[in-house]
């Protein structure tokens, strides 16, 4: 009775095996996988690539293309309402003849506003326009502030006497003199050489011209707040001036 109950187990065993060797399911090996990929992608290389068609949009009209019309405000401090009064009609006559542009003077706000009408050929008028107000709210002239109109290299850069050095008090003062000169005689040099205008409004310094002349007048102009004499920023500046001419 031992011997017939041992015997089964045995039996059942080998059937087991046996059906684990019927679901047993060969796995490929990775190398015939990458060839077959190979082979698949030379395949799909040989095809003709299909012609794509270029999609055809209808032109815009050049109203579409302007958008709403665009507004600049320039603010007008107290101390230069009468000569933008005095100039009035030479800053009006170019941004509304030449620019195609509206342009008028709010009381209640002090701002002077210009905008966008449909005449406006160019976006960008909008922005030389704007320069050229604010150009002359800082101090230039009309006909220096005009260039950044009819020139599209011309640019504005400000900075205070006291970003270069804290000074104070009487220090400020010498700062400011030495910049100037005796009767605005170092300031003009600076201008004539580096081909720039040059405002002084108090501890501010504004310079119009081209980037590579601002730069030279703003290295000048910092040399002087630094302390060095006029004759020794005089020759920098020539021998900077001659390089750059040398260049071009």
């Amino acid at each position: 009775m031992d011997a017939d109950k041992d015997t089964t187990p045995v039996a059942g065993a080998a059937t087991e095996s046996k059906d684990d060797t019927d679901s047993f399911i060969k796995v490929k090996s990775k190398k015939t996988q990458k060839r077959k990929r190979e082979q698949d992608g030379v395949d799909m290389d040989t095809e003709e690539p299909v012609a794509s068609k270029r999609p055809q949009f209808p032109p815009i009209s050049g109203d579409k293309l302007k958008g709403p019309d665009e507004m600049r405000k320039i603010a007008v401090p107290t101390h230069r309402y009468t000569p933008l009064k005095e100039n009035w009609l030479k800053i009006f006559t170019p941004i509304v003849e030449n620019l195609q542009l509206q342009v008028r003077f709010n009381l209640k706000t002090r701002n002077v506003e210009i905008k966008t009408c449909k005449e406006t050929q160019d976006i960008g008028s909008l922005t030389k326009a704007a320069d050229f107000v604010k150009a002359f709210i800082l101090g230039f002239q009309v006909e220096d502030a005009l260039a950044l109109i009819r020139l599209d290299e011309l640019f504005l850069e400000s900075f205070d006497v006291t970003d270069v050095k804290p000074l104070k008090g009487d220090h400020l003062s010498r700062a400011i003199g030495r910049i100037a000169g005796k009767g605005g005689k170092t300031k003009f040099t600076i201008e004539n050489v580096t081909k720039t205008r040059i405002v002084l409004a108090d501890t501010k310094i504004h310079i119009l011209g081209s980037f590579q002349n601002i730069k030279m007048a703003r290295t000048a102009i910092c040399n002087l707040i630094l302390g060095s004499p006029p004759s020794k920023v005089y020759g920098n500046i020539r021998v900077v001036a001659t390089r750059t001419a040398e260049r071009f």
